[in-house]
């Protein structure tokens, strides 16, 4: 999100009501809140929309995308920042990724038009699923919304939500959350949505948590992992009313540890906080930058993307390492991320840049 979209957002809610230098870590008045900072990136980028960062353990290699400039990026973590490519661009902005099952050298993604699977080394895609309906497409809902965030769950069901794309649509607040099953059908858990984010599960597979960003809340829901069904939707975090991160925070994307712990970026706060299984803020991580946008795991190290590195005046970035990335190790690992267990048949695959 770029800052006059969240100005936009304000208005809309008021209307509808370990290569880091100088890392150090200090204690609040309650020693419980552990406070760490990180002063430096680990990669110096200017990247628009950074997002959806996914550690592929297998190969200790790191891939992240750039939502607007719609491109993948590559790390091999073995060899570290000296290793970063960019592995495409695309004709088509990618707004999350997964692994798949049986599969490693493809990956499966929510992009423009829908579910689709691209080559680890070249990029190179191909669709294997449309989200939206005929009548929708006749609208051109497919061209004025894209994907964001998403994650698959325990049974291999890749969750995605799909927003209004800002380069092309105004505001809108009918996108959806899609779920694309194994056996390659189409379901729509959720509509009527502005800008969803962080998909993910609890440690015992029973509870769901996803946000709406502008509503400044984090959702819970119970969760079905044998038919997938979730219901009892409640809020888990809301933003505290003070501000104290700033009037243009929102919970972002966001990532569980195992011991049950969240970490959610805050775009336009500057931070990550670290918030206990019964929704309270016990922690947070101070980044060098207003517009975080995703943490994950790889291994102990909490990786966080970020945006803004093109919205400043005249093209710059809004602050000196705003589309960077960081690096800061946190001393627990990640939830295990599940694996996409569909098939790798196209639907219709890819002419001249179009969903057929």
């Amino acid at each position: 999100m770029q800052p006059c979209l969240l100005r936009h957002i304000t208005q809309q809610l008021r209307i509808k009501k370990q290569s880091l230098n100088h890392v150090y870590i200090r204690y609040a008045s309650n020693t419980r809140h552990q406070v760490l900072t990180v002063s430096q990136p680990w990669l110096k980028l200017n990247c628009s929309l950074g997002e959806g960062p996914f550690w592929e353990e297998d190969t200790n290699t790191l891939r992240f995308l750039d939502v607007e400039k719609q491109k993948i990026h590559r790390v091999d973590l073995n060899v570290g920042p000296s290793s970063y490519k960019v592995l495409k661009e695309y004709d088509i902005s990618i707004g999350c990724t997964a692994d798949i099952e049986g599969n490693p050298n493809e990956f499966a993604f929510a992009g423009k038009f829908g579910f689709g699977i691209a080559n680890k080394q070249t990029g190179e895609y191909r669709w294997i699923k449309r989200v939206w309906s005929e009548s929708e497409i006749s609208a051109n809902k497919d061209g004025k919304f894209r994907g964001n965030d998403g994650a698959v769950d325990s049974q291999g069901r890749f969750w995605a939500g799909f927003m209004f794309d800002p380069l092309v649509s105004e505001w809108r607040d009918d996108g959806a959350v899609f779920r694309l099953n194994t056996d390659g059908s189409l379901d729509r858990p959720m509509s009527d949505i502005t800008i969803p984010n962080g998909t993910t599960w609890n440690k015992d597979d029973n509870k769901m948590y996803w946000a709406d960003s502008p509503f400044k809340t984090i959702y819970q829901f119970d969760y079905d992992a044998k038919t997938g069904d979730i219901t009892n939707k409640r809020p888990f975090f809301v933003m505290p009313e003070d501000n104290r991160y700033g009037k243009d925070a929102v919970p972002d994307g966001h990532c569980i540890d195992e011991e049950g712990y969240m970490w959610t970026a805050l775009h336009g706060g500057g931070h990550v906080l670290k918030i206990s299984p019964e929704g309270e803020i016990v922690g947070e991580i101070k980044v060098p930058t207003q517009q975080p946008t995703c943490p994950c795991f790889a291994g102990e190290d909490l990786i966080i993307t970020s945006a803004g590195g093109t919205s400043g005046p005249d093209g710059k970035g809004v602050d000196e390492f705003a589309g960077s990335v960081f690096k800061i190790n946190v001393g627990v690992r990640g939830l295990k991320r599940f694996k996409y267990k569909g098939g790798t048949e196209a639907e219709g695959g890819k002419v001249n840049g179009q969903v057929v």
